[in-house]
């Protein structure tokens, strides 16, 4: 009977043990949620004026020649700016320097399109200059009124029309010397070239007059 009780025992105790042994075993881990995926920030144009841009460019011009002037600039039409408002992601000035008897373009950009100059001012290769050159290089201190001030002064004098017939024309903004009258006049064409121009304004970039418009 004694060893029958020993027997018992030992029979409880490892029945206790199993018992423990399956309520201790681990419990599955949960299923680990997936990592969100970084969310890719778009990178949008910086819009400038051709004040803002004609700055940039002549510092940098500055550093190639002293004597560097501007002869012409120009804004660039792309899938980021129509050019409403007188701002462009891209804009270009022909420098030309006298006593090198070379002229230089270059490309102040905020545009983010591969197809564009990338963000920043460059510069293209230094090119021989014609006789012409000389006669149509001005001061950029001269460049007073912005290509905003000047695209209002068109849109006053004629081109809040050409918009209201179509909201997505494109404009076109150009800034020369003009030798005949000595003044440095902003072109603000409403087309994508000559040939598709449905009207130009020209105003003035030192006193912000409009001067007379065209076609």
């Amino acid at each position: 009977m004694k060893a029958n009780r020993v027997t018992g025992a030992a029979a409880v105790l490892l029945s206790g043990v199993i018992v423990v042994a399956c309520s201790s075993s681990p419990t599955p881990s949960a299923t680990p949620s997936p990592t969100p995926s970084p969310v890719v920030e778009k990178k949008e144009p910086v819009l400038y004026t051709g004040k803002n841009c004609l700055s940039q460019m002549a510092n940098a011009a500055a550093r190639w020649q002293p004597d560097a002037m501007p002869v012409h600039m120009e804004s660039n039409l792309n899938a980021e700016s129509t050019g409403h408002d007188g701002k462009s992601s891209v804009w270009r000035a022909m420098f030309a320097s006298a006593s090198r008897g070379t002229n230089r373009t270059f490309t102040c950009s905020g545009s983010r399109l591969k197809e564009e100059a990338p963000i920043g001012v460059t510069v293209s290769s230094e090119l021989a200059s014609s006789p012409d050159m000389n006669r149509s290089m001005f001061q950029s201190m001269l460049l007073i009124v912005d290509s905003d001030k000047a695209y209002a002064t068109a849109q006053e004098n004629g081109g809040a029309n050409l918009l209201k017939k179509d909201p997505q024309q494109p404009v076109i903004y150009s800034l020369d010397w003009d030798g005949k009258r000595k003044e440095l006049v902003w072109g603000i064409m409403y087309g994508s070239s000559r040939s598709d121009s449905k009207g130009v304004g020209v105003v003035d970039a030192t006193t912000g007059k409009f001067l007379r418009a065209g076609k």
